[in-house]
């Protein structure tokens, strides 16, 4: 059964994170992307549903199918009540990290994407808005 249009999911635990992967599979299988470009917006789409429950302590994926034209795509937003980030030049830096990862989780997001924005202050939260066109 395919996903509906629009829809939110929870980001509170382990299992949240794999449901988020599921959708986003399901939908792009939908929007008939490649397999390339699935496995770029659900590798995306787990990174970013990691640091919603991680770093913003749980919140929300919420997505919409797009047309804009011919063309058809995936949005997806990532958004938490969490602490927020106090420097986003530097938490979108290649390399930084504030979890003992990586450091690829948000830039290396950005480069899977076609597009990417990012809303975050002290206290406030952060929201994490991607899409993927085909």
């Amino acid at each position: 059964m395919a996903p509906e249009s629009t829809g939110t999911l929870p980001l509170a635990s382990e299992q949240h994170i794999v449901a988020s992967r599921q959708t986003v599979r399901a939908l792009c299988q939908t929007l008939r992307f490649s397999l390339v470009e699935q496995t770029k917006m659900v590798t995306a789409a787990s990174e970013l549903s990691r640091n919603t429950l991680i770093h913003g302590g749980g919140g929300r994926m919420h997505w919409a199918v797009l047309e804009e034209g011919a063309r058809r795509g995936l949005q997806l937003r990532f958004e938490d009540e969490g602490p927020g980030i106090a420097n986003l030049d530097l938490a979108m830096s290649d390399g930084y990290t504030s979890g003992g990862g990586m450091g690829l989780g948000l830039p290396g997001s950005k480069r899977l994407v076609n597009e990417f924005d990012i809303r975050s202050a002290p206290g406030q939260g952060t929201c994490v808005s991607i899409v993927k066109w085909r």
